[in-house]
């Protein structure tokens, strides 16, 4: 392959559609919202340009730092679920045999195939009040008062009675776990794919423990797949808006949703855009974060 410095203009053909797709349909739209949210609502709800911070000061106040870091410790548990139900996952596909490895992974990125608004209603049927999992648990209690004969569960504890499973923040962290899951299994599942097995193997022939060589051996050798992914886990959850909407209730609302209320019913264009840039710098930050932590771990690996 040539080096695209010796034939810049090959290289200038090739770039220019890419270059001008993105330019076209991602920074100028994106250096409009910005715009915007230093601007002004008119009375009518329409974008009065000016040099404002006053949509920021609004962002900024209790009511919607509430709602910001709501959405925050809701990413991070979000997070943490897929963490630990993704490890083992990845790690059992990695340390499958060959021919299994193709058909477990399709399973994993299945649920791209269909659309996301439909597999969120789906679990809107699972979850709802006479839904496949409270029928479920129904059909168990009966044939458990059935099995106990005269003395049954009703005599003791009443009719069964549906759980409240939908329309609340349970529900919104299943529907994210759910969601985001795969993209924590694929890249953790890579760097795994390209774990060198024989450190595991010294480790137990020296006498560690199969625990002891997966915290001591395994984890750290597969943290480049586990910070990528929990990042990108962390991120789409934090900035999410139709789970919430659909699985959530009043007291489940996150930082996606006030932004499209913003740009929706409100009409306040400028106070949703520093919403929006504001959720922007927060994943910047993160990012920054982890360039850091990563350039800081090859300088002492050096």
């Amino acid at each position: 392959m040539r080096d695209w410095r010796r034939d810049k203009l090959a290289f200038s053909v090739f770039a220019l559609p890419a270059t001008a797709w993105l330019v076209v349909f991602f920074t100028i739209p994106l250096v409009l919202i910005w715009v915007y949210s230093f601007a002004d609502r008119g009375p009518q709800g329409q974008v009065i340009v000016a040099l404002s911070l006053e949509n920021y000061q609004r962002a900024l106040e209790w009511i919607h730092l509430g709602i910001i870091w709501k959405s925050i410790w809701i990413a991070a548990i979000t997070t943490v679920l897929c963490l630990a139900l993704g490890f083992p996952l990845a790690m059992g596909i990695a340390f499958a045999p060959q021919r299994w490895k193709n058909p477990l992974l399709l399973l994993v990125i299945l649920p791209f195939w269909t659309n996301l608004l439909i597999r969120t209603y789906a679990w809107i049927a699972v979850l709802r009040t006479r839904g496949f999992l409270n029928s479920g648990l129904e059909w168990v209690y009966d044939r458990i008062d059935g099995a106990l004969g005269l003395i049954g569960l009703p005599d003791l504890l009443g009719p069964f009675q549906p759980l409240e499973l939908l329309y609340n923040t349970p529900a919104v962290i299943i529907g994210l776990v759910y969601v985001n899951l795969p993209f924590l299994v694929l890249p953790l599942y890579a760097t795994l794919e390209k774990l060198d097995k024989s450190y595991l193997e010294a480790s137990l022939d020296l006498g560690a423990s199969q625990w002891r060589t997966f915290v001591s051996v395994m984890t750290p050798l597969a943290l480049p797949g586990i910070v990528s992914g929990t990042l990108l886990v962390f991120i789409l959850s934090l900035g999410t808006y139709l789970t919430p909407d659909l699985l959530g209730g009043p007291d489940s609302e996150m930082i996606g949703n006030l932004i499209a209320r913003q740009f929706g019913a409100a009409r306040d264009w400028p106070f949703g855009s520093a919403l929006s840039f504001l959720l922007l710098y927060a994943v910047f930050l993160f990012l920054w974060l982890r360039a850091t932590v990563a350039t800081r771990s090859k300088g002492v690996g050096v």
